[in-house]
């Protein structure tokens, strides 16, 4: 966390907060709103369609933890209800339907994730089921301060428009119900990524048909993904989680692109690279960083040894888990043995043992093998790509 600089006045904290920001709108908002002099409530939405938080996140969470810092109230809703729709931000297709159990489940993880990075004394959870469960007089209210030409000007719809390729009415709605959640906890401020853009804006005019004053909209800028191309995203697997272990924060911050590595030190860090460093030490320094903000300075520490230990000596990690094998089954099935070690489907140990990046004690396990004797993998190391191994014993 950057350290906060002295401030007296609404137009230097305004400066501070929107320092690293894309937009900041109206503008002299966010001063006026200030200076006021009261705690503002600041909005962030996150839909939990998957587990886990990534870096990406982190992002517009420190963000608000900086508002925080100067005394305001972060509102984090956790979008229980408007999950089950499927936010269209940035979509070229409807978002594939997950199940309310799955949706629940995901939800309950996210406080205590956002916890790494907030203050839980100024924090606020709020899940919009409490008021997105409504009846269909409140559903028409909402749906009339919108018109569909407003929403088809939003750059996604209208490609897909354009293109003739499918919009639901649910997706339509969804921009609605997000400004609605700004109604129900009115908030002062909301947080987004740059995609978000029109969503925040739609907030404002959703506050002022209600009745409220609108709120300030801050835009964040995207973080790319550890393939240097994409945003960061669960859809696309090129994301680390800040629940992951630390060795594999530590590693998968190592491959991303040299061009990817200003852009990561300015958003997770607030820095630039060091000017001293080449781009091997300074992934490294960024490693080690990420890895103490969310599991401790030691855990860094052991984490990079490790990797030196196995991708530098070439050596098997020292602590590794065991992944047993039925002793009346004379032959492994490696698909099953891969699905039970690593927690990946048959489907995907198939195609890593197509693409040779299946090793057993080392060696690659030869292309097509999908049944070995119990007893060439008995106490032997396998390993599913670069980071990911356990040791086999049969019986």
């Amino acid at each position: 966390m950057l350290p906060e600089p002295s401030r007296s006045s609404a137009s230097e904290e305004a400066a501070w907060l929107t320092r690293n920001a894309v937009d900041c709108l109206p503008e002299g908002a966010l001063e006026r709103k200030l200076a006021e002099g009261r705690p503002l409530r600041v909005k962030l939405g996150i839909d939990p369609t998957a587990p886990d938080i990534h870096l990406g996140f982190t992002v517009v969470l420190q963000k608000l933890r900086e508002f925080q810092d100067l005394g305001h109230v972060v509102v984090l809703i956790v979008g229980d209800y408007t999950a089950r729709v499927g936010d269209p931000s940035g979509r070229s297709t409807t978002r594939p339907v997950l199940s309310p159990a799955e949706i629940d489940a995901n939800a309950h993880t996210f406080r205590q994730q956002a916890l790494k990075v907030l203050d839980s004394d100024r924090l606020e959870v709020r899940f919009n089921g409490e008021w997105l469960d409504m009846t269909m007089a409140e559903l028409f209210t909402l749906a009339r301060t919108t018109t569909v030409a407003q929403l088809l000007e939003r750059d996604d719809f209208a490609k897909r428009f354009a293109a003739r390729e499918p919009i639901s009415v649910l997706e339509l709605l969804y921009p609605l119900l997000q400004g609605y959640d700004s109604v129900a906890v009115q908030a002062d401020v909301e947080l987004g990524g740059t995609d978000q853009k029109f969503n925040l804006l739609l907030g404002r005019n959703i506050q002022r048909l209600y009745g409220q004053p609108e709120q300030v909209i801050l835009t964040m800028p995207l973080l790319v993904g550890t393939d240097g191309e994409r945003k960061m995203a669960k859809s696309v697997g090129n994301y680390i989680g800040v629940t992951e272990p630390p060795d594999e924060i530590y590693g998968k911050t190592l491959s991303i692109p040299d061009g990817a590595l200003r852009a990561w030190y300015e958003l997770l860090l607030g820095t630039e690279p060091p000017p001293e460093l080449g781009p091997r030490d300074a992934k490294r320094a960024l490693a080690r960083a990420l890895v103490a903000r969310f599991h401790g300075a030691a855990a860094a520490h052991e984490a990079e040894r490790e990797f030196d230990r196995v991708h530098i000596e070439r050596q098997a990690p020292e602590e590794m888990a065991t992944v047993p094998w039925p002793a009346e089954q004379p032959d492994v099935h490696l698909p099953a043995l891969l699905a039970t070690a690593f927690g990946i489907s048959t489907s995907e140990a198939r195609r890593a043992l197509a693409q040779g990046g299946v090793k057993l004690d080392g060696q690659p396990v030869g292309d097509g093998a999908l049944d070995v004797p119990a007893v060439d993998v008995d106490g032997k190391i396998l390993q599913l790509g670069k980071r990911r191994f356990a040791r086999v014993r049969v019986g």
